[in-house]
C-alpha cells in the first residue's frame, strides 16, 4: 500500500491552523504533541485503511485522528482528496462528542480547498 501524503490546509491568508495548533501543543504538553504527532505518521502509513482507536468517521467526508495525553482527548479533523492524499482541516481539544461547529468548520475548509487546491495547501517556510 502506497504511503499517503499528508497535507496541512492553508487558509486564504496564509495561516495554517493546525500548524499553528501544533506548535502552541508541543510548547504547552510535549506528550500529547508527540501523541498527535504518532497518529498523524500512522495515517500516512494506512490512510483510507486507518480504523478505530486510531481514527474515526464523523461525517460529510470528515474523519477524526484520535489521540489522547492523561485524561485529555485531541482531535484532528482530516478528509480525503484523491486516494493518496489526507488533509488535516481542523484540530481540538475535547471532552464528549466533537462538537457540530468544529465539524461545520472542517467541512467548509473541504470545501474551500476542493474549489481551489493550490492555494490551501501549506508549504513550509524552512
Amino acid at each position: 500500500m502506497p504511503e499517503t501524503r499528508v497535507v496541512f490546509y492553508q487558509e486564504a491568508d496564509g495561516e495554517a491552523p493546525i500548524v499553528d495548533w501544533l506548535q502552541d501543543l508541543l510548547e504547552s504538553n510535549e506528550r500529547a504533541w508527540a501523541n498527535c504527532r504518532a497518529r498523524i505518521e500512522l495515517l500516512a502509513q494506512f490512510g483510507h485503511e486507518l480504523r478505530g482507536p486510531a481514527a474515526d468517521y464523523l461525517r460529510d467526508g470528515i474523519y477524526e485522528l484520535r489521540a489522547k495525553q492523561g485524561h485529555v482527548q485531541y482531535r484532528l479533523l482530516y478528509f480525503f482528496h484523491g486516494p493518496q492524499a489526507a488533509i488535516l482541516a481542523h484540530a481540538l481539544t475535547k471532552e464528549d462528542e466533537v462538537p457540530t461547529s468544529d465539524i461545520e468548520r472542517a467541512i467548509e475548509r473541504k470545501k474551500l480547498f476542493e474549489s481551489n487546491p493550490r492555494a490551501h495547501t501549506y508549504e513550509s517556510k524552512d
